[in-house]
C-alpha cells in the first residue's frame, strides 16, 4: 500500500493530487489535511485541521497503516496573504502567511521524520514551493520569504538524509509548480493596481490561457513521485522537467 499524507486538499493542486493519486492506483491511500473537504471515496482519509493554528499542528499525528511500501508527505497547502507593500499589511496576514506555509510544513515535517525515519518503506517528503521564493516581488514580501524558507529547509533536511543509512533515510524534495490556475490566481487578479504593480500583467495570464490546470501539475507530481529515484537534487521547477 502507498499512503499520501496531503495538506490542503481542499481545493487546487492538492484536491487534483488527491483526486490523480486516487485514480491512478487502487493501491493508493490518501490522508487530506484541511480544513474543509470534497473528496467522498473509500481510500480517502479526511483530516480537519487548521494548519494557521500553531496548537493544531503540535497535536498532529500521523496516522499508522500495516502493509506500506511507500509512505509520502505532500506539503501543499499555502496562502499568498495581503497583497500590499510592506507597512501596509496586517499583522495577522503575516502570522498566517508563515503558519501555513513555513511553520506547519517544518513542524509536519519533523514528526514524519521522527515517527518513521527507522521503517525500511520507501519515504519521501514533497514540498510545493514557488518561483516566488526564488526571486523577489513586490507586495508579496511575507509569500515570497516563506517560500524560500520552504526551499531551505527543505535543502538542510536533504543534507541531514544524505548521513542515514540509504533504506533508513528520507527522500525530500522541493517543487516550484509554475503559474497555476487556482483559487490564489483569483486573489491576485482581485488586487488593486496600487497595492499590486503587475496585476495586469496576472490577468492578462488568465486572459490568454498561459495558466496551467492544476490537474496537469498533478498529473506531473504523480509521475515525479512514481520515479523520484532519479532526481537527485532538492530544488525543481516542474516547468522544467
Amino acid at each position: 500500500m502507498n499512503v499520501y499524507f496531503i495538506t490542503g486538499t481542499s481545493k487546487g493542486i492538492g484536491y487534483e493530487l488527491a483526486i490523480s493519486l486516487l485514480n491512478s492506483d487502487e493501491n493508493n491511500l490518501i490522508v487530506g489535511i484541511s480544513r474543509t473537504n470534497n473528496i467522498t471515496h473509500k481510500n480517502f482519509i479526511f483530516i480537519k485541521t487548521d494548519l494557521s493554528n500553531i496548537e493544531e499542528i503540535e497535536d498532529f499525528e500521523f496516522n499508522l497503516f500495516d502493509n506500506v511500501k511507500r509512505l509520502v508527505l505532500v506539503n501543499n497547502a499555502g496562502i499568498i496573504g495581503d497583497i500590499k507593500q510592506t507597512g501596509k499589511v496586517s499583522d495577522k496576514s503575516i502570522v498566517d502567511v508563515y503558519n501555513i506555509n513555513t511553520i506547519a510544513p517544518s513542524v509536519l515535517i519533523n514528526k514524519f521524520i521522527s515517527q518513521f525515519q527507522n521503517n525500511d518503506f520507501e519515504k519521501i517528503i514533497l514540498n510545493i514551493s514557488s518561483g516566488a521564493g526564488r526571486h523577489t516581488i513586490s507586495s508579496w514580501a511575507s509569500y515570497c520569504a516563506s517560500k524560500s524558507a520552504l526551499d531551505m529547509y527543505s535543502e538542510v533536511v536533504f543534507d541531514e538524509q544524505k548521513r542515514i543509512k540509504r533504506r533508513k533515510s528520507v527522500k525530500v524534495y522541493s517543487i516550484a509548480p509554475g503559474i497555476v490556475d487556482t483559487p490564489m490566481q483569483d486573489i491576485i487578479r482581485n488586487a488593486t493596481k496600487e497595492d499590486f504593480e503587475f496585476v495586469d500583467q496576472f490577468k492578462e495570464y488568465k486572459n490568454k490561457s498561459m495558466l496551467t490546470s492544476a490537474n496537469e501539475v498533478a498529473e506531473k507530481l504523480v509521475e515525479f513521485l512514481n520515479n523520484s529515484n532519479k532526481y537527485k537534487r532538492v530544488i525543481y521547477d516542474l516547468r522544467e522537467l
